[in-house]
């Protein structure tokens, strides 16, 4: 028997699952069953490790509660309580819109009986609709509303408003010019993030098919497009994949390894989430009998070989996106890159961890290495001399997270800026994560970007990389923002590995370090930002790399 997937037949009887034929139809062996007995128990405990350093700094009591009642149970899935908790948000949000909308219908002077038919749905997208989300996670929702409730006044304006009065609702940000746009929240302290997207239909049924084309997708816009894409993309997934207990186990092994080496981040120029989900369903295509395991040792077998911008995909393709640098393409239509923003640098960084899972992987083939090995965390500021230090600070927390958002939105330019106006040459490692000095009292964040002279590029003595231009470039976009408010600031400085502070070692101390090679030196002179009135005066930064 055949299935019609987004326009394409795939036999239910044969082997193949979308485009890709399979590599191999090997099963699991008695040693490869022992490995993912070994690979969980290691996947528990750095779940834990890391979901612990992200608690323990985030100074929230209520945090630190639901890591006492998590560790209490042991669960890499959460306990019973916490996934109840999780599975109320979706279902009370789904009865907010309802009203809303109803609201939104009488006054519009609807009769009756269309007010009463009124109706907006909830749906569960991301990691929460592949099933893959754990504990202390963000839920992913999108909202389905009729024709006539618009995104931008009747969802950003009065379903905001009506959030915004909820006792549960507190951290509540608008970003309705984003790519996608959203509202994030969090509901009785669950991180949400809301979508919406308006159908043409002027009743939402409660059976919706959000997978039916021509419902759906007909005469909607781009954002609205990729809205209802991110439930459709997740559910295309499911239906692509040989063995949906073998993806996620394998996705949730992949995606605790991509955080703990500093590789996880769509916004910076890593990988987000849909594009890890794509990365692991073909493999799951290639390999259709493998157990977790052996997928995730074929996951790094075939991504160190991939000879990128050659497409990952599992079904057609929109060829437009092989221009870019590592296309990830979705599988609903219409089929899109989700990987847009990864650059040459980025690839080079992500291309180095694939060749080291590998590696790790063939070691623990020869039982010559464990599992843990593979999960070690990457040791950023021993891997670079040469740092950006980022500084962003403002008078409260809610400022903090505006601008924050916007400044990390804008490190993406700054990598590209600098792989531009040094033709290549100067490579540029942004690190995804966040840093605190507990000294400070103000609202801040911090983030470091690591720099350094590409492989195999000569240069004579005393060649210099001068980057004031690029600097004051990605300074006057950061400063185009339009929410300034007093208080709010970003800095930017050069210091090198031996300068760096405590803060940013997990231990608060910097490890001593054997002596090398001479390495290119950046100079600073003095520094950039915006001043907290939001005044003219501007100050500026100028560093060379020497070499």
């Amino acid at each position: 028997m055949d299935c019609l997937v987004d326009g394409s037949f795939v036999s239910q009887n044969s082997n193949q699952y979308g485009m890709a034929k399979p590599i191999s139809n090997a099963g699991p062996n008695r040693d490869d069953l022992q490995r993912d007995v070994e690979l969980n128990k290691v996947i528990l405990f750095f779940f834990i490790f890391i979901l612990c350093l992200s608690v323990c700094s985030s100074n929230a009591p209520s945090d630190l509660a639901f890591l006492m009642k998590f560790l209490a149970k042991a669960g890499v899935y959460g306990s019973k309580e916490e996934e109840m908790r999780r599975e109320e948000v979706p279902r009370q949000l789904d009865q907010i819109v309802k009203k809303w909308v109803k609201q939104l219908a009488y006054q519009r002077g609807y009769d009756n009986q269309m007010v009463e038919q009124a109706n907006a749905i909830i749906f569960t997208i991301g990691s929460q609709r592949l099933g893959v989300n754990g504990p202390g996670a963000d839920i992913d929702t999108l909202c389905v509303g009729p024709s006539y409730v618009n995104r931008e006044v009747d969802f950003f304006n009065i379903l905001h408003d009506i959030l915004a009065k909820r006792e549960e609702v507190s951290e509540l940000q608008a970003i309705p010019k984003a790519h996608v746009p959203v509202m994030k929240f969090k509901f009785n302290g669950i991180s949400v993030d809301l979508l919406y997207a308006s159908i043409s239909l002027l009743i939402v049924p409660e059976d919706l098919d959000i997978s039916n084309v021509l419902m759906s997708l007909y005469n909607v816009d781009g954002r609205t497009v990729r809205s209802l894409n991110a439930c459709r993309d997740a559910d295309q997934i499911l239906a692509l994949v040989p063995n949906v207990e073998n993806f996620r186990i394998t996705l949730r092994c992949i995606k605790l390894w991509a955080k703990t080496r500093c590789v996880y981040s769509n916004v910076i120029g890593f990988l987000g989430g849909i594009s890890w989900a794509l990365l692991v369903a073909h493999v799951c295509q290639l390999f259709p009998n493998a157990s977790p395991s052996m997928l995730v040792t074929h996951f790094f077998k075939v991504y160190s070989q991939w000879r990128w911008p050659n497409p990952v995909m599992l079904c057609s393709i929109n060829h437009d996106d092989r221009t870019h640098q590592m296309p990830i393409i979705t599988p609903a239509y219409p089929s899109v890159n989700s990987s847009y923003n990864v650059s040459k640098s980025t690839l080079r960084v992500m291309n180095e961890q694939f060749q080291f899972g590998n590696k790790i992987c063939e070691e623990i083939d020869q039982n010559k290495a464990s599992w843990s090995a593979l999960f070690e965390p990457y040791q950023f500021f021993d891997s670079y001399k040469n740092f950006l230090k980022v500084y962003i600070v403002a008078k409260d927390a809610d400022d903090l997270r505006i601008l924050k958002g916007w400044v990390e939105s804008r490190l993406r330019l700054l990598t590209l800026l600098i792989e531009w106006d040094t033709s290549g040459m100067l490579q540029c490692h942004p690190n995804p994560t966040e840093y605190i000095d507990s000294s400070k009292r103000c609202p801040h964040r911090f983030f470091f970007l690591g720099l350094r002279r590409k492989e195999g590029f000569k240069v004579e003595e005393e060649q210099q990389f001068d980057l004031q231009e690029t600097i004051d470039e990605f300074k006057d976009r950061v400063n185009m923002f339009r929410s300034w408010r007093p208080g709010m600031d970003f800095f930017i400085s050069h210091v090198l590995r031996k300068q760096l502070p405590s803060f940013v070692f997990p231990e608060g101390y910097r490890k001593p370090q054997p002596s090398q090679q001479s390495t290119p030196q950046i100079f600073e002179k003095g520094f950039s930002g915006k001043k907290c009135s939001g005044g003219s005066l501007e100050r500026k930064l100028k560093i060379k790399m020497v070499f």
